[in-house]
């Protein structure tokens, strides 16, 4: 925002002074980065709780008075902003300011920081203490709030919600015909190719459990949507980034259609052909690094299984010995263990809709057997195993 327009939103929020989603401070050479966290997890759930995407933070304005007494907290544009990783290291799950907005008023110093509403579901603690508003007060959050918004994604499935805005013109041609190539496939002792191919595009796709009666959904968006079609999806990233690390760096992003850019994604990774000496014989075997199957199975769980509401994207690091898939969203049925064994079916997706639409679309299995194929494949192929101890990433060497 330029300087108008903060003078105008800090005009707005004197005039309807101290709520429930506005706290004014006047801090004057510093303030408890403690009380400051309290302050993040009350005001996010706050916002949360009354559906506004934001709540206000305001340093440098009166209690008593209601007037900009102005501000010297961390003068230090650097410092000042440092403040956004510590509020990350206290907070659960991990989130921070979207901006701290520096307002040089005629009266002095205002810092506005902006506080995001907390992801449905999910409240903001700090330092593992969940806090909300009573009038102008900060306190704990009661049981009844922490229920109403641990609650708010029961029985709802972001994936697959409807996108009024968008229609089936914002779906990609070349994704739309990978797709039915892959339904095709995947039924062939049902249908016929010949018979898949002439369905009309609406018949198909809800066939393949993309779209509801026609109409477009977020799994369609991120599975089959066009690159610049993303925007229906905003604020939740529809995004893939490959990154490089060690002696050389690179990155690439990939927007949809998930279908085509994953392929795309793994071949940025560089899988090169190995030699090996498998123990207790004598000619050594080539193996390619990565396992190209394994490598498409982790994505594509990546995906399936990751919880958009938090804005978040599917990140594949490349190291010089191991590539790491991260999203975000913690597992979601049961533990990584639970599934070693390919015995463990799964009764509950995070989002259903969008993992029935990949399945059916071949690009996973919904009945529980990635991590245990994962692990076959590795001890196969005479390399390490998995490592699956965190809760949002899988270690492959």
């Amino acid at each position: 925002m330029d300087q108008l327009a903060l003078n105008t939103l800090l005009e707005g929020l004197i005039r309807t002074w101290e709520n429930e989603v506005a706290e004014f401070k006047e801090a004057g050479n510093d303030y408890d980065t403690n009380k400051i966290g309290a302050y993040f997890s009350a005001l996010s759930n706050e916002a949360n709780l009354r559906g506004l995407e934001r709540a206000w933070l305001v340093f440098g304005v009166s209690n008593k008075t209601r007037e900009v007494v102005g501000t010297n907290y961390r003068s230090e544009s650097e410092r000042l902003h440092s403040l956004k990783l510590q509020v990350a290291q206290s907070t659960e799950p991990s989130i921070t300011f979207r901006d701290i907005h520096e307002l040089q008023h005629a009266d002095g110093r205002v810092l506005l920081f902006e506080i995001p509403a907390a992801p449905r579901g999910i409240p903001i603690s700090w330092k593992g203490h969940y806090h909300a508003r009573a009038g102008e007060s900060l306190v704990s959050l009661s049981l009844d709030k922490l229920d109403e918004i641990r609650q708010q994604t029961l029985a709802q499935d972001w994936s697959a919600q409807l996108v009024p805005a968008a229609s089936l013109t914002d779906l990609d041609e070349a994704a739309l015909a990978r797709a039915r190539e892959a339904f095709a496939k995947k039924y062939a002792n049902r249908f016929n190719a010949e018979e898949v191919m002439a369905w009309p595009l609406p018949t198909f796709l809800d066939r393949a459990r993309v779209t509801q009666n026609g109409q477009v959904t977020r799994t369609a968006l991120l599975l089959l949507g066009k690159p610049e079609a993303a925007w229906h999806l905003s604020p939740h990233p529809a995004q893939m980034t490959w990154k490089l690390e060690g002696a050389e760096r690179a990155y690439q992003h990939f927007a949809p259609p998930f279908l085509l850019t994953t392929t795309q994604l793994y071949q940025c990774i560089r899988n090169i052909q190995l030699r090996l000496l498998p123990e207790d014989e004598l000619l050594p075997i080539e193996v390619s690094k990565y396992d190209q199957k394994m490598v498409l199975e982790a994505l594509h769980n990546c995906i399936a299984h990751q919880d958009y509401t938090l804005h978040g994207r599917v990140v594949v690091i490349e190291q010089s010995d191991r590539l790491i898939f991260e999203n975000v969203g913690n597992f979601y049925e049961g533990t990584p263990d639970d599934y070693l064994e390919g015995n463990r079916t799964p009764h509950r997706y995070r989002n259903p809709f969008l993992a029935q639409a990949m399945s059916e679309l071949n690009m996973i299995d919904t009945m529980g057997y990635g991590i245990h194929d994962m692990y076959a494949r590795q001890a196969r192929r005479y390399f390490p195993m998995p490592d699956m101890t965190l809760p949002n990433r899988v270690v492959c060497g």
